[in-house]
């Protein structure tokens, strides 16, 4: 079945536009408590959103959905993807929802769906919900509406379960941390849970006013946190996205630290202390040849998925590991959660500072990666990678990189852009490479 709604993470989009409406999300309520309408039990949806103007709309209409079909609400208000995830299982919720577009704009925004186990839904929840939408679905008798309710506790909940992923006998005392919420939905909880470990804690895009969610700030935009970690002479800088699920590090020396580097040195404090599962780590297509070439020179390896953190988690799952992730961030440590989370990712690359004794810059670069270009071509309809051209293109671009480097190209699942990389030894092989195939997708489109 082709998908109207259910993207690779979720259902995103403009808001009061197409796929992301009111009316819609009202649907989209009823439908997946419908499906989880199990049991003869009381049944429970949790509901989280980020700081996104649309995020009250969207909430409402939800809620009028969930407790149409017999379902009672539990509202969190602002917080992180993996904090829905936690409280779904903690509250014995049916199912969870988190309403939030991650890093995209503010005029963007989405519905993420987790079931009563706080894993993401499987393809087979999303493809039954996603036909139900077209459906007329049956309402609760008047008795059995649902109720709504807001839980006051939830952050305190969540910061006192991330700070658990950290040993008793680690404090962060004496670090100077610099803590980028993106205006986003960690911007309470993040800073909280570094500061009551110990350290000293710099805030910034933590005024979140509707609109500036990711706004030259977060994970997508490192400038701000650069800046601000080089000029207050802080140890180490902390840069979360919109729904707090991915992390990017910045070090002393205003370096970027991207997910690739992360994974690699969690795989390698892992298996240090026996702890590592699975032989190695799950990673996606996107991940740098550096990084499998560490993980290989280790004696671990690199299991490649499709782009996107489900992927990544089915894989986990499937192969017993306890590490995976993204490139872009997205860090799923399944001893302490079961989506990926930026601030207990964040603390665990803390502990190992701590525990190191060593400067970020010196332990955050484990391996050199080999020459990557990443370029976006947007376009506004059609399918441009089934043009015959521009699989000519790709086709000729392959051979001359076969057993040199790597070519992926794909759409994006969150937005209409045709996303383009290539790597390999040689940088300028690799820009030609990338710039050919751009210019012949711009072409057909």
């Amino acid at each position: 079945m082709a998908r109207k709604y259910f993207g690779t993470d979720g259902i995103r989009g403009r808001t009061n536009a197409g796929v992301m409406t009111a009316e819609i999300a009202m649907k989209v309520g009823q439908a997946a408590g419908t499906r989880f309408l199990r049991g003869k039990h009381r049944h429970r949806v949790v509901i989280g959103k980020d700081t996104r103007l649309s995020g009250y709309m969207l909430e409402n209409a939800m809620v009028a959905g969930f407790t149409s079909v017999g379902m009672d609400v539990v509202l969190l208000g602002p917080m992180p993807t993996p904090a829905v995830a936690l409280l779904t299982r903690e509250l014995r919720a049916d199912v969870g929802v988190m309403i939030s577009a991650s890093h995209n704009r503010y005029e963007d925004n989405g519905i993420k769906l987790f079931g009563p186990d706080g894993f993401k839904l499987s393809d087979e929840d999303e493809l039954a919900i996603e036909a139900m939408l077209s459906e007329s679905l049956p309402l609760a008798e008047s008795p059995l509406i649902g109720r709504a309710r807001r839980i006051e506790d939830a952050r305190g909940r969540y910061i006192h379960a991330v700070k658990g992923s950290v040993p008793q006998d680690v404090r962060l005392d004496g670090l100077k941390i610099v803590v980028d919420c993106a205006n986003g939905a960690a911007y309470q909880v993040a800073p909280s849970a570094i500061w009551e470990l110990g350290a000293e804690v710099i805030t910034i895009g933590v005024q979140p006013n509707g609109k500036n969610i990711n706004e030259k700030c977060g994970s997508t935009h490192l400038d701000l946190v650069k800046e601000t970690v080089v000029a207050s002479g802080a140890d180490i800088g902390i840069a979360l996205d919109g729904d707090a699920d991915r992390l990017i590090v910045v070090d002393e020396m205003g370096q970027t630290v991207d997910g690739d580097q992360l994974m690699a040195l969690m795989a390698q404090q892992l298996a240090a202390r026996g702890q590592l599962r699975g032989g190695g780590v799950v990673a996606t297509v996107m991940s740098n040849l550096g990084l499998e070439r560490y993980l290989a020179g280790q004696g671990l390896s690199l299991e490649r998925t499709k782009v996107g953190d489900r992927y990544v988690l089915e894989r986990m799952k499937e192969g017993g590991f306890n590490l995976g992730g993204e490139q872009s961030g997205h860090m799923i440590l399944l001893d302490h959660g079961t989506t990926g989370d930026g601030t207990v990712a964040a603390l665990q690359v803390l502990v190992a500072l701590v525990q190191s004794g060593k400067k970020a810059s010196e332990l955050l670069h484990l391996f050199d990666p080999v020459p990557q270009l990443l370029k976006n071509v947007r376009f506004s309809g059609g399918k441009p990678l089934e043009n015959t051209s521009v699989q000519a293109v790709i086709a000729e671009a392959e051979a001359q990189l076969a057993g040199r480097g790597r070519l992926v190209i794909r759409p994006s699942g969150t937005e209409p852009v045709i996303r383009v990389m290539a790597e390999g030894d040689d940088a300028a092989e690799v820009e030609a490479v990338v710039d050919r195939i751009c210019a012949a997708v711009m072409e057909a489109v």
